[in-house]
C-alpha cells in the first residue's frame, strides 16, 4: 500500500468519463478521499459500480458526489470547497450531438479552475490534449514548449476547444495566483470501466473487430495508455516540479494498419478477420463526403505525427506500458463485454 493520503481530498471533474475513472480508481488506490462531480446525482451508483472492480467496493463506496455541469455555474463552489487538489478530467467529446464544444471546453474550464482558485487547492490539474502542442512540421515532435493556434473552422472544433481551453486555464491561473499543471495526452486507448463509459476513440479498435470496415484509412495515431494518463495524471498533481508545467503523454505512433497487424497476430481466433489492407486515400475523401468522423480525419492521410514525452518520464518518472500491451488490452476488454452482450 502506497503512503496515506487519508486526510487528503481531491476533486476529479466528469467522474462517469473514460479517463476520470482510472484516475479515481488511481486515487483510491493510493487512499485518497475522492470527491467527483457528475451532471446527475443518479450516475452516482455507475461511477461506484465501474470503480469496484478495479478500486474494490468498499473503496469505491467511499467516493463523494457532488452535481455540477460545465455549462452551469450552480455547484461548482460546493463541490471544491474543502478539496486539496482538482483534478478537471470533464471534457466534451467530440461526436456528441450538437454540442457547442468550444463553449462547453471553455466555459467549463473557467468554472472549474474559478471554483479551485477560490477553494484555495493546493494545485489544480488540467486535461488538455495532445493537439495543443502539434509543431505543425511532420519531421519535427511536439514538445511542450509548442502553443499549437486554432484553426477557426468548424472541422476542427474539437482541437480548437482543448487549445483555447488551455489558454484559458493559464491566463486565470496567472490572474488568481492558482497552481497549475496541465497534462496533454496523445490518442487514448486501454479497457473501460464499466460499460457506459466508452470514448470514441476506441472506435477504432472495436470497428476491427466487428470487421465494420473493408480497409482501413492511411492515418494513424500517437497511442497511450488511458491508465498510464492517470497515473500521469496523479504524478503531475503531487510532484513539486511540475508546478506550473505542462507535460505531453504519449506512447508510439501506430499506423491503423499496424493496429490490425497486432490484433490479427496476438489474438488469432478473435481477430482472424480482422482488415489489414489500407483504402486508397481517394475512397477515404470521396466517403468523407458523408462522414463527418472521415471528414474530421481526411487531413490526417499520411501523416506522421511525431511526440516527445521525455519530459514527463524524466521529470516526474512516468513509465508508460508497451504500446502493443495497451491494444491487446482494449480489444480484450471489448470481447468481453461483448460477449457479456450477447449473454445477457
Amino acid at each position: 500500500m502506497a503512503d496515506s493520503h487519508s486526510g487528503e481530498t481531491v476533486l476529479v471533474t466528469g467522474g462517469t468519463g473514460y479517463l476520470a475513472g482510472w484516475v479515481i480508481t488511481g486515487l483510491l488506490q493510493r487512499d485518497y478521499r475522492v470527491r467527483t462531480t457528475v451532471r446527475s446525482l443518479d450516475k452516482a451508483q455507475q461511477v461506484r459500480d465501474a470503480v469496484s472492480a478495479q478500486a474494490g467496493r468498499q473503496a469505491a463506496g467511499t467516493i463523494e458526489f457532488a452535481a455540477a455541469d460545465l455549462l452551469g455555474d450552480d455547484g461548482w463552489d460546493r463541490a471544491a470547497a474543502g478539496a486539496d487538489y482538482v483534478l478537471h478530467t470533464a471534457s466534451p467529446m467530440p461526436f456528441g450531438p450538437g454540442a457547442d464544444l468550444i463553449t462547453t471546453a471553455r466555459e467549463g474550464t473557467r468554472r472549474v479552475l474559478g471554483a479551485a482558485a477560490r477553494a484555495g487547492v493546493r494545485r489544480a490539474v488540467l486535461t488538455s490534449s495532445g493537439v495543443t502542442a502539434d509543431s505543425g512540421d511532420p519531421d519535427t515532435p511536439a514538445t511542450e514548449t509548442t502553443w499549437t493556434e486554432p484553426s477557426g473552422t468548424p472541422l476542427r472544433a474539437y482541437p480548437d476547444s482543448k487549445i483555447l481551453a488551455e489558454r484559458d486555464a493559464w491566463d486565470l491561473a496567472a490572474a488568481t495566483g492558482l497552481e497549475l499543471t496541465a497534462v496533454l495526452p496523445t490518442f487514448m486507448q486501454g479497457p473501460t470501466l464499466g460499460t457506459a463509459n466508452r470514448p470514441g476513440t476506441v472506435e477504432v479498435i472495436r470497428r476491427l473487430l466487428a470487421r465494420e470496415i473493408p480497409a482501413v484509412p492511411n492515418i494513424g495515431w500517437n497511442v497511450v495508455d488511458v491508465r498510464d494518463i492517470a497515473e500521469l495524471h496523479i504524478l503531475a498533481m503531487t510532484s513539486p516540479a511540475a508546478a506550473g508545467e505542462r507535460y505531453l503523454g504519449s506512447g508510439t505512433f501506430l499506423w491503423y494498419r499496424d493496429i490490425a497487424r497486432i490484433l490479427r497476430e496476438k489474438l488469432p481466433d478473435e481477430a482472424a478477420k480482422v482488415p489489414v489492407r489500407t483504402m486508397p486515400d481517394l475512397v477515404v475523401k470521396l466517403l468523407a463526403r458523408r462522414n463527418p468522423q472521415l471528414e474530421m480525419v481526411r487531413h490526417e492521410l499520411g501523416r506522421t505525427r511525431l511526440v516527445d514525452s521525455s519530459k514527463a518520464r524524466t521529470q516526474l518518472g512516468w513509465q508508460p506500458r508497451p504500446t502493443e500491451q495497451t491494444i491487446i488490452d482494449t480489444a480484450t476488454a471489448l470481447i468481453a463485454t461483448s460477449r457479456e452482450g450477447r449473454a445477457a
